[in-house]
C-alpha cells in the first residue's frame, strides 16, 4: 500500500507529462479515477485506477456561459451559489460535462427586475461580458409579466405610445396579451421597476415576472432553480 498522492503527480508518473501539462489534463475532465472523471489536480489517489482519455488535450477549457432559470426574489450572490453539476437541467446533461472550473470565475450580467424570476446570465467570456454590458442599451429583453384587474381603455396603446404615471413620464413599449392574465412586454436595457410602473398605469397589479430572453438567447425549457449552458450557435 502506497501512500496517496496527488493526482497531477501520479499522472506524471503514468504518461510522462509536465506538471502543468498533467493540470490542463485533469482541469479539462479527461482524468478519470476509477472511472470517474476528476478535475482536481490535488485530489489525492492511492491504489485507484488513474487514466487519461486518449483524445485528451493540455489546453485550459473553453470559458463557459450559464443560463439559470432563477426562482422569484433571488438575489446574484444566492444564484451563484446555486450552480453546480447537480442543478444542471436533466433535459440539457449531454454534450458538455459540468466540471468545477465552470463554476469559478463566473460574473453575472443583466439582472432581473425586483422581484422577479427567470433568466440570469454568467459568464466566464469576456468577449460575451463586454457585449451584455456595453451593447446593454441594444438588447431587447423579453418579459412574461402576470397581472391582476381590469386594463384602463385603449391600454396597451398608450403602453405603446408612451405615458405618464404620477408625475412620470414612461417610454414606448412593446406589449401584448399572452393570455386573459398575462402580458409580454419586450424593451431595450429596462430600468428597475419599470415593468411595475408600466402595469399600474394602465390600471394593473403585478402577481409575478419573469424573464425569458435577453437578445436572441432564451431561457427554454429550463425548471426553476436549474441551468444549461449556453451553446455555441447562440447569440444574445
Amino acid at each position: 500500500m502506497t501512500d496517496p498522492i496527488r493526482l497531477s503527480k501520479r499522472l506524471i508518473e503514468l504518461v510522462g507529462c509536465s506538471r502543468r501539462e498533467a493540470e490542463l489534463f485533469i482541469e479539462g475532465g479527461w482524468v478519470t479515477v476509477d472511472g470517474e472523471v476528476i478535475d482536481e489536480p490535488q485530489f489525492k489517489v492511492g491504489e485507484q485506477k488513474v487514466e487519461l482519455d486518449k483524445d485528451a488535450k493540455a489546453t485550459a477549457p473553453e470559458p463557459v456561459t450559464i443560463l439559470l432559470n432563477a426562482p422569484a426574489g433571488m438575489d446574484v450572490d444566492s444564484a451563484m451559489q446555486s450552480l453546480s453539476a447537480e442543478t444542471l437541467s436533466e433535459e440539457h446533461r449531454y454534450g458538455k460535462r459540468p466540471l468545477r472550473g465552470h463554476f469559478l470565475r463566473l460574473t453575472a450580467s443583466a439582472d432581473l427586475q425586483p422581484k422577479a424570476s427567470g433568466l440570469l446570465v454568467f459568464t466566464q467570456d469576456w468577449k460575451i461580458l463586454r457585449k451584455l454590458t456595453a451593447d446593454a442599451a441594444k438588447i431587447e429583453q423579453e418579459y412574461i409579466v402576470e397581472v391582476e384587474g381590469e386594463m384602463a381603455a385603449h391600454g396597451l396603446n398608450r403602453l405603446q405610445h408612451g405615458l405618464t404615471h404620477k408625475g412620470k413620464e414612461l417610454p414606448p413599449v412593446k406589449a401584448s396579451w399572452q393570455n386573459e392574465n398575462r402580458l409580454r412586454f419586450a424593451m431595450k436595457n429596462p430600468q428597475p421597476g419599470i415593468i411595475a410602473q408600466f402595469c399600474e398605469a394602465v390600471g394593473l397589479k403585478v402577481i409575478g415576472i419573469r424573464r425569458i430572453r435577453i437578445g436572441g438567447v432564451s431561457i427554454g425549457k429550463v425548471p426553476v432553480g436549474q441551468w444549461r449552458y449556453l451553446s455555441g450557435k447562440e447569440k444574445f
